[in-house]
């Protein structure tokens, strides 16, 4: 693919560390990360070279759901700070020529929300629009059903009855985040309104909690039975990507585009490519980019995230192939993650690698992902390789709603059955919200340093932080935590070829070799990652390299030893090696 020159911005150079308060480090020792705990770690962010801080949500909230489901929008969570506490860390991210990004949740509110309280109090309350509410729809019967066959994204119905006005609101989430009726113009007078508080207050732009859920089907129509063991159906067809939506973020992304700010969209169920470009291409400004969810959808089973499902490397290869070559011919963009606060570890889901391999593993897993085409963004912990939670860890460790919630479903459809028991503990180990969530792991002290030895952390801590830490990786250059400042460095200094340069998949049937050039002009590079936890030869020729000008980077030595290792026609790799080679 012969180079083309896109628009070059900014965001497209940075890289982003994001953050999920509640886990990552408690300045009061109430066993809640907070706030100023973060702004005592500004140092240690910097230090692997992002240029961005992105906050998850930390504002007023029940936390029913972590956070998401907002109570005031401007005001802060009091167990994480405060206003003034969240312009002390804006401050401080800018003092360090870092920016910060907010999460903006507005598909659905809390149901403590003012909004919310007045919407339900009457049918003729001035906030009854401001979110989705019909009538029941009632069977041959008479009996009371809700308005369609959709299933919320945690189990059960997405419409809850409420008696006080005898009708169901929509709530795609939890029962306690009702959805916000975004076809109402005071809804959108009122995001657009938080957005510019924030955006005044020094913020450098936000995350869009399921941004292409705003615009729904007016019709809300019942979908197809496609899963023959729910009464309930995926809706997506009618809410992911509704009508409207690019109207809607059309008139978010002038605001945004007067602040010069920063915008990446969650958007789950999409695949359509033209459909994503529709949102992220340069010249439309409306969001920046989006968190795909094909990668990381792709251990599911064929109904239910908490099903077993299976996949091979090359499945991972042809995701990463569609997105990087399509954004790039077509003057959009990625933003590139493995690992966020709704996933599990990436050692273990994209590798599963032993213990042993950790290390190896990790660095691998920094290179792959960081040197594409698209803005990388690391999760808390994965600069330096946290893992998933224990197997031995029974369900009373696990808080995550969504999983808990899935358990008791299967506890009662299934009493008595251990087996299926057992298959969901193992997918939870495996999938659940919860591995991404275990507390920071900063030092080998009691409680990993996350919060005071005599506290009981608001969630345990990976007992393997006496191991893996923070304090430990600061002290040894050869850790995850230094390398991910190496690839993150390399991907600056060479901003043509990683930034700029096109994307195209070398060796694309091998099962064990993840291996792609990226190229700005006559400058070109190899990007080599073996995916396996063996030796292996590559052919290095019959890819169609024939010569290395020089090593730029390698998991297991300093470049300038690894050099003649990359000479002649095939190439030993040793388990989880990476190398990024100057062609």
């Amino acid at each position: 693919m012969a180079s083309k020159q896109n628009h070059r911005a900014w965001w497209k150079e940075s890289s982003v560390y994001q953050i999920w308060p509640a886990s990552y480090k408690d300045s009061n020792d109430d066993g809640i990360g907070d706030i100023p705990g973060i702004i005592s770690q500004l140092d240690y962010i910097k230090n692997i070279g992002v240029d961005v801080v992105w906050l998850c949500p930390s504002y007023k909230s029940p936390q029913v759901d972590m956070g998401y489901d907002i109570a005031d929008y401007y005001s802060i969570a009091d167990e994480y700070g405060t206003v003034a506490d969240v312009e002390s860390l804006i401050q401080g991210c800018h003092q360090r020529g870092m920016k910060l990004l907010m999460d903006l949740v507005v598909n659905h509110t809390s149901d403590q929300h003012e909004w919310f309280k007045q919407s339900r109090s009457s049918k003729d309350n001035e906030y009854r629009n401001w979110y989705v509410w019909k009538p029941a729809r009632y069977d041959e019967q008479g009996n009371r059903q809700p308005p369609n066959n959709w299933v919320s994204h945690f189990q059960g119905s997405a419409w809850q009855y409420d008696e006080h006005t005898d009708e169901y609101y929509l709530h795609l989430y939890a029962v306690e985040q009702p959805d916000l009726n975004w076809e109402h113009p005071p809804v959108r007078k009122a995001v657009h309104d938080i957005i510019r508080f924030w955006l005044n207050k020094g913020c450098d732009g936000f995350r869009m909690d399921v941004i292409n859920f705003i615009s729904k089907d007016q019709g809300f129509p019942d979908v197809p039975a496609k899963n023959p063991h729910s009464r309930w159906q995926w809706g997506d067809k009618y809410y992911a990507n509704g009508p409207r939506l690019h109207e809607y973020l059309s008139d978010v992304g002038k605001i945004l585009k007067e602040y010069d700010a920063f915008s990446v969209g969650e958007m789950p169920f999409v695949t359509d490519e033209k459909e994503v470009l529709r949102a992220v291409q340069f010249d439309r400004n409306e969001i920046n980019m989006i968190f795909n969810f094909e990668h990381v959808d792709i251990d599911h089973g064929p109904y239910d995230k908490f099903e077993p499902g299976s996949w091979k490397l090359t499945d991972l290869k042809n995701f990463f192939e569609r997105w990087q070559t399509f954004m790039y011919a077509n003057d959009g963009w990625n933003a590139l993650y493995w690992e966020n606060h709704d996933q599990p570890r990436c050692i273990d889901r994209f590798v599963n690698a032993r213990e042993e391999y950790r290390l190896e593993a990790s660095k691998m897993l920094a290179i792959a992902l960081a040197l594409q085409s698209g803005t990388p963004f690391v999760y808390q912990g994965q600069e330096i390789g946290m893992r998933n939670v224990p197997t031995s860890w029974p369900i009373e460790e696990y808080k995550d709603i969504d999983c808990l919630n899935h358990w008791n479903g299967v506890v009662k459809q299934k009493q008595g059955d251990t087996k299926a028991q057992a298959i969901a503990l193992q997918e939870y180990q495996k999938k659940s919200r919860d591995n991404g969530r275990t507390p920071v792991q900063w030092s080998d002290a009691p409680n990993a340093g996350f919060t005071g030895p005599n506290v009981k952390p608001w969630m345990s801590v990976n007992p393997d932080y006496v191991r893996v830490n923070a304090a430990a990786q600061v002290k040894d250059l050869n850790s995850t935590y230094h390398f991910w400042g190496l690839v993150l460095g390399l991907r600056k200094k060479y901003l043509d070829i990683f930034v700029y340069g096109d994307w195209v998949l070398v060796d694309e049937p091998n099962q064990e070799v993840f291996a792609y050039t990226r190229q700005y002009e006559n400058q070109k590079a190899l990007v080599l990652c073996n995916w396996a936890e063996r030796n292996l030869d590559w052919d290095a020729s019959s890819n169609g390299i024939t010569a290395v000008k020089e090593v730029l980077l390698n998991t297991y030595e300093h470049a300038a030893e690894a050099s003649q290792r990359f000479s002649g026609d095939r190439w030993s790799l040793r388990p989880y090696e990476a190398a990024v080679l100057l062609l």
